[in-house]
């Protein structure tokens, strides 16, 4: 017997082909489009003959076609264009069960991921959002499940999966403020600067080798700060003028390391970075004059070396000469600076930055913290604002604007603010055709998960660790055995995993260097690599839930909370009754392939 299953989620497309038995004729089609509708290619079993599972069979393809489409993909299905060798597939036949029995009724799919309910605002965020969606006659998307709000708030705030007890207590809550209660709880727990320490160290460019070359010590004094920062809960503002002011040793004073994670020291390329971080401007396309102008307040910047080996000091030279024809200090707005001898120019230029009334820094800011919770920016992109690069929605980024401001530039508080929203809280199933759905915020954007978040997912599911290097090796570099991917210190310290999966080089501080965009290659490697079967057959956290005494129902049900943070439905459960049926399956080998089929749907891999 055979079964022909298709799904599809934002761009990344999987179908499976496959007999009732195991060994059986196995077709694996991928669509690597920027749409769902991008076309499907077939591919033979003679093409990955080496590659594949051994065991690919009926629940497999039930469980990635039931994850992968299910509610998510509320889109058309791909089509699909066979190769030539290939004939083209017939439509799909459902298995029989074996005996039939009469399934139990099971929720409407779109139930495990959205309320029924229309959805309504509850405070000025959701008023601006959906008076804009009003005026475009875009419906927005229903309310997310609490299956779907537990595990989407985990990832968002703290990078890491919900564990199953953490699930099963939140479900089982019946407080009507307990997603408020637990995004709290988040913003307070041990991983959320270890998190964001990842992320803003993206941005800073923290990492040891080329081209950046910090070195091992100086890159994690840098990173140490950045968490330290973030763990303190420091003021944006405060965070920004300590980088912009910092003298002293890259081994010593983190923050100095700032003005040596570029790619120029040259004034106007330090002018560069530092529109690029603190104002989300590529000032690489302003006029000359414009960025000399910013480039003078770090013209007398200085640096030196020391007895000691790859330490460098990092200071405001009062005494060093400006170049002939130096431009004088002007601040991106046009006004000219007043400079006097006494004082570093940075300091002056700090002042300009993080006053309330500059309009760069907070709007930059505010556009960021959107984009890394909603997925987009208001200004999309949100390191390329400028002029013909207007928000969707002004209004909305102005009160975020107020907002960060009036918490005196708490952006924790403002990832409350953002996070408790109703707009935050939509489901991924978009109600609308409209093309300017997305860009307005109808529904939360899937996302597949950042490659540190997925590794550790699946470490922390299975037990097991990930195995780093590093291009400066031992001693200099301290490579850790069973360090969490989003803890690492330095950028140069890596994994085949983190590099396949689009791990940012950190050598531009653009957003775009982390490639989140699903590939061929990544598939396969989840589909049949030795690591990740490993994880799945040996990994000890995994093999002791199998190995507890209870009973199937109670097995599955703990998969789907450990992977997808959900129960699974009475159609989920029945297709892997019949799996083990048909195959002959025992439990443990039932169970495994469930987990494998898990690892592969797009409800584990997307954010959603």
């Amino acid at each position: 017997m055979t079964v022909i299953s298709r799904g599809s989620l934002h761009g990344a497309n999987v179908a499976t082909r496959t007999t009732a038995r195991h060994g059986g004729e196995n077709l694996i089609m991928f669509s690597l489009g920027k749409t769902p509708r991008a076309a499907v290619r077939l591919l033979t079993p003679a093409h990955f003959l080496a590659l594949m599972r051994p065991r690919i069979s009926v629940a497999v393809a039930l469980a990635i076609s039931a994850l992968a489409a299910g509610a998510l993909a509320a889109e058309p299905a791909a089509s699909v264009t066979p190769s030539a060798a290939t004939p083209a597939p017939r439509p799909s036949v459902a298995p029989k069960p074996a005996p039939p029995s009469a399934p139990a009724p099971a929720p409407s799919p779109a139930s495990v991921f959205e309320l029924a309910a229309a959805p309504q605002p509850r405070g000025k965020i959701d008023e601006l959002v959906f008076a804009r969606l009003r005026q475009l006659r875009i419906e927005p998307a229903h309310l997310s499940s609490d299956a779907v709000f537990v595990r989407r708030v985990f990832l968002d705030a703290i990078g890491t999966l919900p564990t199953p007890a953490e699930t099963r207590q939140f479900l089982q809550n019946k407080s009507p403020d307990k997603r408020a209660a637990l995004i709290d709880q988040l913003l307070a727990r041990d991983e959320f600067p270890e998190y964001w320490a990842m992320k803003w160290s993206d941005l800073l460019r923290v990492k040891a080798e080329f081209p950046t070359n910090l070195w091992p010590n100086a890159a994690q004094a840098y990173h140490r700060w950045i968490f330290t920062s973030i763990r303190d809960n420091k003021p944006f503002d405060q965070f920004a003028r300590e980088l912009l002011t910092a003298n002293g040793s890259n081994f010593r004073v983190g923050p100095v390391n700032f003005y040596r994670a570029v790619q120029s020291r040259e004034p106007a390329g330090l002018a560069r970075t530092v529109a690029l971080t603190f104002m989300g401007v590529r000032a690489e396309k302003w006029p000359a004059d414009r960025l000399a102008g910013m480039g003078a307040f770090f013209a007398g910047l200085s640096y030196k070396a020391t007895g000691e080996w790859k330490e460098e000091i990092v200071f405001f030279d009062a005494n060093k000469a400006p170049a002939a024809g130096a431009p004088a200090a002007v601040f991106p707005d046009g006004t000219p600076a007043q400079l006097t001898p006494d004082r570093d120019p940075r300091e002056v230029f700090a002042d300009w930055l993080v006053n309330p009334k500059n309009p760069w820094f907070a709007r930059a800011i505010a556009n960021r913290t959107w984009s890394w919770l909603l997925g987009r920016g208001i200004i999309h992109e949100a390191d390329d604002i400028r002029p013909d690069n207007p928000p969707a929605n002004p209004e909305l980024l102005a009160y975020l604007e107020r907002q960060l401001v009036a918490a005196h530039f708490d952006v924790k508080q403002l990832m409350r603010l953002i996070l408790n929203s109703t707009t935050y809280q939509l489901s991924a199933i978009s109600r609308s055709d409209n093309p300017a759905a997305e860009a307005n915020f109808a529904f939360y954007a899937p996302r597949r998960l950042d490659a540190e978040v997925l590794i550790d997912a699946l470490n922390q599911i299975t037990g097991t660790t990930e195995k780093y290097s590093s291009a400066i090796p031992e001693p200099f570099t301290f490579i850790p055995e069973d360090e969490r991917s989003i803890e690492l210190p330095d950028g140069s310290i890596t994994s085949t995993f983190l590099e396949m999966f689009g791990k940012p080089g950190r050598d531009t501080g653009l957003e775009s260097e982390r490639n989140n965009r699903i590939t061929a290659t990544q598939r396969l490697h989840l589909l049949n690599s030795t690591q990740v079967q490993r994880k799945l057959d040996q990994g000890p956290k995994l093999q002791a839930l199998l190995r507890a005494r209870a009973g199937p129902r109670e097995t599955v049900d703990s998969l789907y909370l450990t992977f997808l943070s959900r129960l699974p439905t009475d159609e989920e459960r029945k297709a892997v009754v019949d799996h083990a049926l048909l195959a002959k399956l025992d439990g443990r080998t039932t169970a495994l392939d469930l987990a494998w089929a898990l690892v592969n749907s797009a409800e584990f891999l997307y954010r959603h």
